[in-house]
């Protein structure tokens, strides 16, 4: 099921190839599938002689899943089918500072059931911000940026659905986006930054994502950027996020233009300002120029501890910041040692705003992959 779903359309003899079972066996388990409706044939492979071998892959519609992207500034919720194409989606906008979990709660299951109709998805998937503790009875999520600490999120979320719950961090669940379908594909050491309001990061080693003793690793934005240096929201000082989150970027042209960037909330200040330096407005050049240099020594600092094949920018920021891409490199190069980012590409995502929403899908498709075709239970 999973060498279909991520290699296919594949015929029974590249299965029997790239599974190492013997043709008798895959064809006796693609027929069952195909009986349950789970595989379906997708035209003929053209043969030079003899008779052609049919080509298969994960039947499209045989369910969908869900992913929810719980951001700062909106929380998101698609449903897609097993090709993972979009079917609906919903956005339900945050206040700023308005991020209580109850509410949180509210817009993922409001947007659930906007989203899914009569007929119940496989499983849905939560990327959220913070680190993602798996416990038995339900995941708890901390995200001291927030003011949450071991919030109950998938429990206040089993009051409202029955559905199959699968809570990860939302970087973890965009480096799974990026490697399955986007910039990360057929790359085995990669780093996933994700900008938004914050910063964060999914480190994928050896084709799996590294995760440490309590699911926390990957908080790049909370590593120390300039000792005793402008304050963070996590309550330290000197983080990269304080120069290079949304947030921070925004407050930082405050400090320097004497007003705030025109826009309603944070996504439309961020291209304002991309706008106003494009325009040659001096304070708006240089904010984004200090942040290319940020963003470009955090960079380097992931490949020489991390060592990856390529880095990856993604998230709305990053989409919003696009523009600076080659003064990232270039200040990424001045900080890296020299071979290490030499073997370095750094990119930007290409799943764009989905890629958080996408990734977090995944999680209830890979365990429906796994488990064969059967309905995926919960955690």
């Amino acid at each position: 099921m999973t060498r279909l779903f991520l290699e296919g359309p594949l015929t029974r003899q590249d299965l029997s190839r790239r599974t190492g079972l013997s043709q008798p066996a895959v064809s006796n388990v693609v027929s069952d599938l195909i009986d349950d409706g789970i595989v379906a044939e997708a035209g003929a492979l053209e043969s030079e002689g003899g008779r052609p071998s049919m080509m298969l892959r994960v039947a499209p519609d045989h369910g969908t899943v869900a992913g929810v992207d719980v951001g700062e500034t909106r929380v998101r919720v698609e449903l897609f089918d097993l090709a993972m194409r979009r079917l609906a989606d919903a956005d339900h906008p945050i206040e700023p500072g308005g991020t209580p979990p109850e509410a949180v709660a509210g817009h993922i299951l409001a947007g659930l059931a906007g989203v899914t109709g009569s007929r119940a998805p496989l499983g849905v998937g939560v990327g959220v911000s913070g680190i993602v503790q798996q416990r038995a009875e339900g995941a708890l999520v901390h995200a001291q940026t927030l003011g949450w600490e071991a919030v109950p999120l998938e429990a206040m979320l089993r009051a409202g659905t029955d559905l199959p719950l699968h809570l990860d961090n939302g970087a973890k669940t965009l480096g799974q986006a990026e490697m399955w379908f986007g910039a990360g594909r057929g790359h085995r050491h990669a780093v996933f930054a994700l900008l938004g309001s914050g910063v964060g990061a999914a480190v994928v080693t050896n084709g799996v994502t590294y995760r440490g003793a309590s699911s926390s690793a990957g908080e790049w934005g909370h590593t120390t950027l300039v000792y005793g240096g402008r304050p963070c929201r996590c309550g330290s000082r000197g983080c990269l996020e304080a120069y290079a989150g949304a947030a921070a970027i925004l407050e930082r042209y405050r400090e320097q233009a004497g007003r705030p960037a025109p826009g309603e909330d944070e996504e439309s200040r961020l291209t304002a300002l991309v706008g106003l330096a494009a325009g040659s407005e001096a304070a708006a050049r240089a904010v984004l120029d200090e942040t290319a240099g940020y963003l470009g020594a955090g960079v380097a600092n992931l490949i020489n501890l991390f060592n990856p094949e390529v880095v990856v920018l993604g998230g709305w920021a990053a989409v919003a910041l696009s523009g600076l891409l080659p003064r990232i490199r270039e200040a990424a190069r001045r900080h890296a040692l020299r071979q290490p980012y030499e073997q370095a590409a750094i990119e930007l995502g290409r799943l764009g705003l989905d890629a958080v929403a996408l990734g977090a899908a995944t999680l209830p498709l890979a365990r429906f992959l796994i488990e064969g075709g059967a309905c995926p239970s919960s955690g």
